[in-house]
């Protein structure tokens, strides 16, 4: 099976300094994949490179067989990522509705396609249902990434990438999200997740990669990297 996206030798830059050095990813389909690191490591920046949000010096991204290379984030959309960024950034002054709505813009659906999409994010998020009319800014932290990842999905993404989704929640919350990428996985969807909560997502990966300073330093299953020592200790408080 080929990975449905690739990153080999991927360096990023912010202006002149370099941020990412030689980064390589393969996700395939079906799978979670979790990347964990501590804050500043790289794990955002790459996400953002993914999308063409950060300038690529050198290497190469392709996805479902295509090379995202130099190509705009609308484009990357439309070709199947769908992106929650950190601090999911939902519009603060439309309402759920709105938002949710917004999350299609790259599809060409009808009336009657998005009726049933946002019938299939209202039995995801139910919550989102009972707040339809409600200013996405007013929403609790834990509302609002509900919101961010269910207009992510109304794009029918062949991949999701989830960036810091626990950040700033409660712990009943943390798990709640994390509950709901599970199911997502399990109804089909591959989602490739940044977190610094290395225990919750390695306990959801199927395969896990680790940054520090920019550079992928140790990769295996899920498993594997929570039972690691080396990986407990700077991690996992083990």
């Amino acid at each position: 099976m080929e990975p449905i996206l690739s990153l080999k030798n991927v360096c990023s830059y912010y202006d002149k300094v370099q941020v990412l050095y030689d980064i390589n990813v393969d996700v395939y389909p079906g799978e979670i994949v979790s990347v964990i690191g501590a804050n500043g490591a790289g794990k955002s920046t790459m996400m953002k490179t993914i999308m063409g949000l950060v300038h690529m010096g050198r290497g190469e991204v392709t996805f479902d067989g295509k090379k995202l290379n130099r190509m705009h984030a609308h484009k990357i959309c439309k070709a199947g990522i769908a992106y929650v960024p950190e601090g999911r950034e939902v519009f603060p002054n439309m309402t759920v509705l709105e938002n949710l709505e917004m999350g299609a813009y790259c599809r060409s659906y009808t009336a009657a396609q998005m009726n049933e999409k946002l019938e299939e994010m209202y039995t995801m998020f139910p919550r989102l249902k009972e707040r339809l009319k409600q200013k996405a800014g007013s929403m609790s932290g834990g509302e609002q990434q509900m919101l961010a990842m269910g207009r992510a999905l109304m794009s029918n993404p062949k991949l999701l990438m989830l960036d810091e989704p626990s950040m700033g929640l409660a712990p009943i919350l943390v798990e709640q999200i994390f509950d709901i990428i599970q199911d997502l996985n399990r109804k089909g969807s591959t989602i490739l997740l940044v977190e610094q909560n290395a225990q919750m997502a390695l306990s959801v990966a199927h395969r896990g990669y680790v940054m520090e300073t920019g550079k992928i330093v140790a990769t295996g299953s899920g498993a594997e990297l929570i039972e690691s020592p080396e990986i407990k200790r700077a991690y996992l408080g083990g």
